[in-house]
């Protein structure tokens, strides 16, 4: 039965004859209405059989519900019956849930309705407070333009940035998307271009009144906080290149200087009509030398005074780079170890603060985490009676201003290291490698002044000469131009630390051209005192004889004029030299004073050693030359008018050549002694020399000997042996030999003067040998042997009469020819 059931059941369709939610009954309708009428609305009978199988579905569907209810009738009538004790509980338990509800809404009437609204207060207490601290830090913000422009005012960049960057981070963190702000940010980046304009201006104009105070003996520096607060400005803002303007401020001053030191100099002199000649360059070149000494010391003396000035200067901006780099690796140092110990511990960074109402801004975005005790201690210290608060259109000084703006107020005279650190702010993002490059280049400033004022020093020093002026100067006037110049070079070297070679090179030109004319002179004079030099024996004046005094003493130098005493001195016949007399001609007296001023101008210009001592060798060679023309050449016959040259003329060349060789060795000692090592190959010009006066002394020697040589020649040629005893012949030789004995004995040492004798008697012994085997006379004790012999001893006794040639050896046994 039940299967049959089922078999009806499947045969109604189920497409579309089930509800399910999301289908409308209506629909189904509907769809089998279109269904019957979709072809054109068939006849009725087509619509009659639908409704009659619609019906019979209806009829199959109701059966089976009425059979499924006759199965459940047990459990349906089970569930009417027990719906009155479901009510009966629902009804108990609404009146205990009743119950239950007023007794928990008297607990929370009496034990928490009050500590809720506490908590409640509470939060919204601190709701408020966050509240009134971001409305006061709002109200901070807004004086930030207010308080620049305080800071502006007094020159405080650098609290005026460090304000600035203050609030773009507060902008940027704690009153970001703040509508009326919107507009801050911008005008803080305009208002900080304005800040670089304005610091770069202020040190430009810093470094102009730095450098035209006036140059007197002060080297402080001038308003030495403001320039380290401008420096630390420009750091902060990367304006790496302020160096360069100081650099320019410079180069102007120099020339100010010289010029404003020519102006008040010339105002003095009243010879020069500053209206007739208005250049400067022209006023200038009418002083005469002491003037424009004084004008040039006087420059020498500013510049000096000057670069001290800018030394302390730079210094000072220098000190300031290296804080920030010392600053820079502290940091680092200290990044380093926090990193080691913890890595969790982060560096708190404290916000610089700026004041409103006397309210830090620090404290008000930090004062709504504090616990409220804390804040109202905070408060309370806000409101204290010893604050005054600031208006909203006004900020008090004291209180609106920033850490580094407040160092100027820490600080006295000097910037003490710790207020210089005040200054430097963590947000200084420069690198070691810029500092050091911008420490380097304000040495290298430095340096540059020194080479300003040299350059300025050269163009005034050329100026000056441009009409042969320092070509003209004397010797001591050149030494005493030469000294200044040195002296300020070595100033400016110890004060800079570096050499500038414009001004020595200046010098060092100057110096050939004075070393040039200083020998072209003394080498004029000495051809002309040769080419008037008799070549007699002078007398030596007593300032002669004292300045080789000082020689041997070892004072290579020329002795200071002293006054002219009540008894002059008599002249010397000779000039006494460590103990030998000299006979010399006032030639060579005035060519070792010549000799002197070579040495003491080297002593005095130590940079013209090495041209000195060229010219010097030059000097003597010249003598050298010059005097044996004159009188070995016997130049002095048409120079002078000398009838002969006698030996005397001879002797005196010679001792007057040896003196000269005697203080060669001096000379030498004395160049050596200011040359470099690598320079001492040049001292072998004195070996030259000394080798040459030498062979000079040594022709002079043998043109002696062949005087007497050619006499010999002459004479004993017509010797005839035969009576009377002693002949003719030897008498004529024996007076030529006094003759010759007299006239170099004064002149030359007696060692020299036998030396000499002993080789004329060789000559004479060489021709007398020679006149005796032409005779065909021999040592054989005949009668011609005896009348030779008796004129030798005749020629010996005469010879050894002579004074100083008593124990001269003549060995006259040589004149016989020797037996085979």
């Amino acid at each position: 039965m039940k299967d049959a059931r089922t078999f009806v059941l499947l045969k109604i369709p189920s497409t579309g004859l089930y509800y399910t939610p999301t289908i409308n009954p209506g629909q189904i309708w509907n769809k089998y209405l279109s269904t019957a009428g979709g072809k054109g609305n068939r006849d009725a009978a087509s619509s009659k059989l639908l409704q009659e199988k619609l019906s019979h579905y209806l009829d199959i569907v109701e059966v089976n519900i009425a059979h499924q209810i006759s199965l459940r009738s047990e459990a349906f009538f089970h569930a009417m019956t027990s719906q009155h004790e479901l009510q009966d509980y629902l009804r108990k338990t609404s009146q205990a849930v009743k119950l239950l509800r007023e007794k928990i809404a008297q607990i929370d009437k009496v034990m928490c309705e009050g500590s809720l609204q506490v908590l409640r207060l509470s939060l919204t207490r601190n709701n408020c407070i966050k509240a009134y601290n971001k409305l006061k830090l709002m109200a901070t913000v807004h004086q930030t333009q207010p308080t620049v422009q305080l800071l502006l005012s007094t020159s405080e960049f650098v609290g005026a940035l460090d304000l600035i960057a203050t609030t773009q981070e507060v902008l940027q963190q704690e009153l970001q998307g703040i509508h009326s702000f919107r507009h801050l940010g911008s005008q803080l980046c305009e208002l900080e271009k304005l800040i670089d304009k304005m610091m770069i201006a202020e040190f430009s104009t810093y470094a102009r009144n730095d450098l035209n105070r006036p140059l007197e003996d002060d080297c402080q520096i001038l308003e030495e906080e403001r320039l380290v607060s401008l420096v630390f400005g420009l750091l902060k803002q990367r304006k790496l290149n302020f160096y360069e303007i100081y650099g320019d401020e410079m180069i102007i001053t120099a020339k100010n200087v010289i010029k404003q030191c020519v102006v008040n100099t010339v105002s003095q002199i009243e010879e020069i009509d500053t209206e007739v000649v208005v250049k400067i360059a022209d006023q200038m070149r009418m002083m005469n030398f002491p003037q424009w000494f004084d004008l040039l010391k006087n420059i020498f003396s500013k510049f000096t005074i000057f670069l001290k000035r800018i030394k302390a200067t730079l210094n000072t901006i220098r000190s300031v780079v290296f804080l920030v780099l010392d600053k820079n690796q502290k940091t680092r140092d200290l990044e380093d170890t926090l990193q080691k110990s913890s890595k969790d511990s982060t560096v708190d960074t404290e916000v610089a603060y700026l004041t409103h109402e006397g309210m830090f801004i620090s404290d008000a975005f930090s004062e709504g985490d504090l616990p409220p005790v804390a804040a109202d201690t905070t408060s309370q210290r806000n409101t204290s009676p010893n604050s005054e608060p600031c208006s909203s259109d006004s900020v008090s000084e004291p209180e609106c201003t920033t850490d580094s703006s407040s160092s100027k107020e820490q600080t006295s005279s000097s910037v003490t290291p710790g207020a210089v650190e005040m200054m430097i702010s963590d947000d200084m993002k420069l690198t070691d490698l810029e500092l050091v490059r911008l420490a380097n280049n304000i040495q290298e400033l430095l340096y540059n002044a020194s080479d300003i004022c040299h350059d300025r020093s050269v163009k005034f020093l050329m100026a000056r000469a441009k009409d042969g002026f320092l070509e003209k100067l004397n010797s001591n006037e050149f030494v005493t131009l030469s000294r200044l110049m040195e002296g300020f070079i070595l100033d400016t070297e110890q004060i800079c630390g570096r050499k500038s070679m414009s001004l020595r090179g200046a010098l060092q030109s100057q110096a050939n051209r004075f070393v040039n004319r200083f020998h072209e002179e003394r080498k004029t004079k000495l051809s002309l005192l040769l080419d008037n030099e008799r070549w007699k024996q002078a007398e030596v004046p007593a300032e002669f004889q004292d300045l080789v005094d000082s020689v041997s003493d070892g004072r290579i130098s020329l002795p200071e004029k002293k006054p002219a005493a009540t008894e002059e001195r008599k002249p010397a016949e000779f000039l006494v030299v460590e103990g030998q007399k000299y006979a010399t001609v006032g030639t060579v007296l005035l060519l070792i004073r010549i000799i002197l001023e070579y040495c003491q101008c080297v002593d005095n210009i130590p940079s013209i050693t090495t041209d000195m001592l060229t010219r010097l060798s030059d000097l003597l060679k010249y003598f050298n030359s010059r005097s044996c023309q004159l009188v070995l050449g016997a130049g002095a016959l048409q120079v002078v008018g000398l009838k002969t040259i006698t030996t005397k003329n001879l002797a005196l060349s010679s001792r007057c050549l040896q003196l000269i060789v005697h203080y060669i060795p001096i000379i030498r000692a004395h160049f050596e002694a200011r040359l470099q090592p690598k320079q001492y190959s040049m001292l072998r010009h004195f070996d030259h020399i000394t080798k040459d006066y030498h062979d000079h002394v040594a022709e002079i020697s043998a043109k002696l000997v062949a005087i007497m040589d050619s006499l010999f020649d002459k004479l004993l040629s017509k010797y005839e042996v035969k009576a009377p005893v002693p002949s003719a012949c030897f008498r004529n030789i024996c007076k030529q030999m006094a003759k010759m004995h007299e006239a170099i004995y004064d002149l030359l040492p007696e060692e020299q003067t036998q030396m000499l004798f002993l080789r004329i008697n060789a000559s004479y012994k060489l021709h007398l040998k020679r006149q005796l085997a032409h005779l065909n006379v021999v040592n054989d004790g005949g009668p011609l042997n005896g009348l030779v012999t008796s004129d030798v001893a005749f020629y010996t006794g005469n010879l050894q009469a002579l004074k100083g040639l008593n124990n001269l050896d003549l060995n006259m046994a040589e004149i016989w020819e020797q037996k085979r």
